[in-house]
């Protein structure tokens, strides 16, 4: 029955989610997209940092690269939404391919820096491609045209395109993380020199984690054009890069819910901070640091570690 629960759980977090986008207001449902764009970012990018051990500072530079990608085909090629996403997606997995095979070279504190420098190489491109990419002003006017027949202009009818997708993130995640790569990436990160010992390819594994995270921050960045109508050069800041790193420790980065969560958490927490605090960025940090350092493996881990010892029979908690 156990094994089960899970899956009861993210039922109900569907059904949930559907009462939301057919009983709320429009404040509700953009604070709930939001909290699904977010979680797509972190679910793609704890694949690379909770599952692969790889922690990356320039991943906003494929978020980024999915926004301006989707905006560029909807003004210059077609504004149908789902060939947007599909171009967004796609230059997001090119420029991770490239900037990964320099950066999967390297573990540690060498591959955070090389990832921080080719994002923050990004953001400058974005910013100085005026002709292209705006500048600092960034691109606007991203319409929403009709999905597949159905109109999505509306912030009640766009919800459920980026619920679908939400959806398709999380299962597609699960499938991975559950089959014989995910396992892989995971000894990867135990030991890379017994995997390496073993026959793994670990530049090949870290790679393809490395690209498919960029592919799900593609995604993300797409979505978020279409949610915000425009699309601005600090989506590829190292700041925003950031966002995934604290959602994934707050969840818990060994967990598969904890980028949802996270997501969950840092919005709501920063919302109502920037509505009653004057210096909303002092409360939130300090806020953030408290969960952090008090939830020592997030809230997801300190639950379900909960659970475990409360399903431990007496007399065997002590045993090795």
């Amino acid at each position: 029955m156990g094994r089960y629960v899970p899956y009861l759980l993210f039922g109900l977090v569907g059904l949930v989610l559907l009462g939301i986008g057919l009983f709320s207001g429009r404040f509700v449902l953009y604070l709930t997209m939001r909290v699904m764009l977010l979680s797509i970012f972190a679910l793609g990018y704890n694949l690379l940092l909770g599952r692969t051990g790889l922690l990356s500072f320039g991943h906003a530079a494929f978020f980024a690269c999915g926004s301006y990608g989707m905006s560029l085909c909807f003004l210059h090629v077609t504004p149908n939404p789902l060939v947007g996403v599909f171009a967004g997606v796609c230059l997001a997995v090119l420029a991770a391919l490239i900037i990964g095979f320099f950066c999967v070279r390297h573990t540690e504190i060498y591959f955070a820096m090389l990832t921080l420098a080719f994002g923050m190489m990004v953001f400058s491109l974005v910013w100085n491609l005026r002709s292209i990419t705006g500048g600092d002003d960034g691109l606007v006017g991203i319409g929403r045209a009709p999905c597949l027949g159905f109109p999505i202009a509306r912030d009640s009818q766009f919800y459920f395109m980026v619920l679908v997708f939400f959806a398709l993130t999380v299962w597609v995640i699960h499938r991975i993380r559950s089959s014989a790569f995910g396992l892989v990436l995971a000894g990867i990160r135990e030991n890379p020199q017994r995997a390496s010992f073993a026959g793994v390819s670990v530049r090949l594994y870290r790679l393809a984690a490395f690209v498919i995270s960029g592919a799900f921050a593609g995604l993300a960045g797409s979505l978020a054009a279409m949610l915000e109508s425009n699309t601005n050069p600090f989506s590829a800041h190292w700041t925003h890069s950031a966002e995934p790193v604290l959602v994934s420790l707050i969840g818990g980065l060994q967990t598969f819910s904890g980028p949802i969560v996270g997501s969950l958490i840092f919005v709501v927490l920063r919302e109502i901070i920037e509505r009653f605090a004057t210096n909303w960025m002092l409360w939130f940090g300090i806020l953030l640091l408290v969960i952090i350092m008090g939830f020592r493996g997030g809230a997801m881990g300190r639950i379900e570690a909960f659970f475990a010892r409360k399903a431990t029979p007496r007399g065997e908690e002590g045993r090795p």
